[in-house]
């Protein structure tokens, strides 16, 4: 017995003489530092299987136009990343890259369809709903035509019941962000990876700040890190143990 306690401690000290792992490794393992996930135009399901090797905290899909060419986030979808232990950003985009597109009547449409896909997805109220500025807006149209949008958010969501259910999000450059955080038409803030937009420096309350693309993953994705408080959700009803 004395011998096998003596091997014992020598393998023991053996152990504690060899080099730790490395700080990405232990992150991993122990999970520490900012939630992190990716955005992704494709069905969810495509992937799952590395997705779930990923070790991401969420991912966010879109709820969209029904007449887009790309997959709106479907119950289906919902329910497998749920009960893979994912949250799930929503954002709506609809021809969120033309200015032009930017209106009081847009956002108030915009907002009813995307509240009818969060409650046919089965979103839980007090999450967010993220709606896209995604081209490089200028002062005019900041105080303009998009100011006038997520008004138009604001009253669509109103108009379905909405208003004190789901939370609204922007996904855009540091100056739409900061200015419809600023005037509470948006009290979640999704920074674009595009860093020459303005006002990219200058914003830091940021919900989820977009990261470009990660090499371990074989599809198209952004990835992005977020605060502790991003407006992700899951399906609870579909959820397993984990």
């Amino acid at each position: 017995m004395k011998r096998l306690g003596f091997a014992l401690l020598m393998l023991a000290l053996a152990g504690c003489s060899s080099a730790p792992p490395p700080v990405a490794a232990l992150a991993q393992l122990v999970h520490i530092g900012p939630p992190h996930g990716i955005d992704m135009p494709n069905d969810a399901r495509d992937v799952s299987n590395e997705l779930k090797s990923s070790g991401l905290d969420f991912v966010a899909r879109y709820y969209r136009d029904p007449a887009s060419r790309w997959p709106t986030l479907s119950a289906g979808e919902a329910a497998l990343l749920s009960s893979s232990g994912f949250k799930i950003v929503a954002i709506w985009e609809s021809h969120s890259h033309q200015p032009q597109y930017f209106s009081y009547a847009a956002g108030l449409a915009d907002a009813v369809n995307a509240y009818r896909q969060a409650r046919a997805v089965g979103q839980p109220f007090g999450s967010a709903i993220y709606f896209a500025v995604d081209y490089n807006a200028q002062q005019p149209d900041i105080y303009g035509p998009v100011d006038r949008y997520f008004r138009g958010v604001a009253a669509g969501l109103a108009s379905v019941g909405g208003s004190t259910q789901y939370k609204v999000g922007v996904y855009g450059s540091g100056a739409v962000c900061g200015y419809l955080k600023h005037m509470r038409l948006a009290q979640y803030a999704w920074l674009s990876n595009s860093r020459a937009w303005t006002g990219y420096n200058d914003f830091s309350t940021w919900n989820i700040r977009q990261l470009p693309a990660s090499a371990t993953l074989s599809f198209g994705h952004d990835w992005n890190e977020a605060t502790e408080d991003y407006g992700g959700f899951q399906v609870k009803s579909q959820l397993t143990a984990l």
